[in-house]
């Protein structure tokens, strides 16, 4: 009887044991990365930066000129525009931190349409190559045939000016130093 129940006691500090490892390796995996930690991009990746020449080059093609806004971001710069609507005055543009956008990571690109007259234009409805479609969703439809998602497609705070690939890897992949490769 004494071992039966020393066998069960042993049993149970084992699948207690064994659940606590497996809980606190859990922990460690959702814990936040420190990005100090992580070698950063400093710039555009190349698959993108020539992806964002081609959009450009495709857009003139059919009388729409396209400027790019904004490509890699460094953590710094996404902290300010993070705060922006929250503890700095203006509206919130963004729902990432710093190191939680995949600008941070050189891969997205935001874009808008600049006028003959050299204005930047956000309007979505303008057509100034006057084909009767909206330019910005003829951007969109060449960005998207290119390999990039569209900001304006997500469910939840809709990023129109934005386009990013993302190599199948998500943000918890990259800020734990995954990347994607540099060629095709």
């Amino acid at each position: 009887m004494f071992f039966k129940q020393l066998g069960s006691f042993v049993l149970f500090i084992l699948v207690i044991t064994t659940v606590g490892l497996i809980f606190y390796q859990y922990i460690q995996q959702i814990e936040e990365p420190d990005l100090k930690d992580v070698p950063l991009p400093v710039h555009l990746h190349p698959i993108v930066a020539e992806k964002k020449e081609e959009l450009i080059a495709k857009a003139a093609d059919k009388g729409i000129n396209v400027v790019i806004t904004q490509d890699f971001r460094s953590i710094e710069e996404q902290d300010t525009l993070y705060e922006k609507g929250r503890s700095k005055e203006g509206s919130i543009v963004t729902h990432a931190k710093g190191g939680e956008s995949y600008h941070n990571f050189g891969l997205a690109i935001d874009f808008a349409l600049l006028s003959v007259d050299g204005q930047v234009i956000w309007d979505m409805q303008y057509d100034g190559n006057g084909n009767d479609k909206a330019d910005w969703m003829e951007v969109v439809e060449i960005a998207k045939g290119l390999g990039f998602e569209w900001g304006g497609d997500w469910k939840h705070f809709k990023d129109n000016p934005h386009l990013q690939m993302d190599f199948g890897l998500s943000i918890w992949e990259l800020q734990r130093g995954k990347r994607p490769p540099e060629e095709e």
